[in-house]
């Protein structure tokens, strides 16, 4: 039987993509130049879904006044997880909303409709338990899987060695039975976790294994926003008004007949690009972003609101919301060591990530790597090295 109905869990903060997440929650950060929740729900209508539950919490605000009752004619109801107590307490927040089998996927992993289509026939076919798979070369950062003829038969969260191929692809067919199942997890750390209830499945029930292959694509550090850019321009998955080879634009959008546009890039509504700007290659501009002239941007997602003033130079550089750059802005681009929260992560393509409201006022220069909170204002003629905090005032 076809699964009609899909629960999104979109309640986290994600505080590794601080200070991007300071202001909204992780699923509303860009892919490219929408919400990667947005590409959630696009996979989740092309698959058939007709019924669309979201279960929001930090920010939730954020995602309601966006999407608001619909989605492409599909019908949103959201349901609050007041407190992040783990992915398992965020489904069971859906509890009283869902009847019968459900497809449930997280708000801030892009996956293709033929990824969800896959394990919705799996589950249609056997009625058990099905699990979308992904193979990956390294699977420390994920949960690995071990699948026997065709069942998973174990779950090793964030393995620390090689001998796993396979990783949790966050796409669920479950039937009604879920909540019940998840009523009888064992909390750990005062958290009911998901993947531990399908850990109980486990021992009771099979649990089948989708192996996949299509888009699959995770933002958990603020690298990765330009990766999720990447692909997303790859795959042509923008929704602009025109094309010209890989290179979408706006009917709203000013482009100076002087400036270069190189392929893959999407330039968004009412953007203002001056003359003799180079944009691209696999380059993302939000809603009403300004390039002064002169400017060369690469490998670049700004942001709705931004603005970068003329002679600027940006690379592997992703900006929040309504940004000032001044003149002779320079983000050299990575590799770099990059610190989040007391971990270094190192050789990391990241030049700088400058959160919502920042101002920089003019010859500005970022030392590959630096993480800028918001509202902090960097006067002229500063060096960025590292993390500047969120309302700091940095002067020479």
């Amino acid at each position: 039987m076809h699964i009609d109905t899909a629960v999104v869990l979109a309640a986290g903060e994600g505080t590794r993509l601080r200070p991007l997440t300071r202001n909204r929650p992780k699923p509303m950060l860009p892919a490219a130049n929408r919400p990667i929740l947005e590409h959630v729900f696009d996979a989740l209508v092309e698959a058939g879904i007709e019924k669309l539950v979201v279960v929001v919490g930090y920010k939730r605000d954020r995602v309601q006044d966006h999407f608001g009752p619909t989605y492409r004619g599909v019908p949103i109801s959201y349901v609050s997880q007041t407190k992040q107590l783990g992915s398992g307490h965020a489904l069971l927040q859906a509890r009283s909303v869902v009847d019968g089998p459900v497809l449930v996927m997280n708000g801030d992993r892009l996956v293709d409709a033929a990824t969800i289509e896959a394990v919705d026939s799996s589950y249609a076919e056997t009625a058990h338990t099905s699990i979308a798979v992904v193979e990956r070369q390294d699977t420390s950062r994920y949960g690995a899987v071990e699948v026997q003829d065709g069942d998973i038969v174990d779950i090793v969260e964030k393995p620390q060695h090689d001998e796993f191929r396979l990783i949790n692809g966050g796409v669920y067919a479950f039937d009604g039975d879920i909540f019940e199942a998840i009523d009888e997890t064992t909390r750990h750390a005062g958290e009911l976790a998901l993947t531990d209830t399908i850990e109980l499945l486990l021992g009771s029930d099979r649990v089948r294994a989708v192996e996949v292959d299509g888009m699959w694509v995770d933002a958990t550090y603020p690298w990765d926003l330009l990766t999720v850019a990447r692909e997303v321009l790859a795959r042509g998955r923008v929704v602009e008004s025109a094309r010209d080879e890989q290179v979408w634009v706006d009917n709203s959008a000013r482009v100076h007949d002087e400036a270069t546009l190189q392929s893959p890039a999407v330039i968004g509504p009412d953007c203002e690009i001056g003359p003799d700007a180079v944009i691209g290659p696999n380059v993302a501009l939000g809603r009403n972003v300004t390039i002064g002239a002169n400017s060369v941007i690469q490998h670049t997602v700004l942001d709705a609101d931004t603005r970068v003033d003329p002679s600027s130079t940006l690379v592997d550089t992703v900006t929040g919301q309504d940004v000032n750059l001044g003149v002779n802005t320079v983000v050299p681009g990575g590799p770099a060591d990059v610190q989040v929260g007391t971990a270094v992560f190192e050789d990391q393509r990241l030049g700088a990530v400058i959160a919502d409201r920042a101002v920089a006022l003019g010859d500005v220069s970022f030392v590959p790597g630096s993480l800028v909170g918001p509202n902090a204002r960097l006067a002229t003629g500063v060096t960025v090295d590292g993390t500047v905090r969120e309302d700091a005032e940095v002067v020479r």
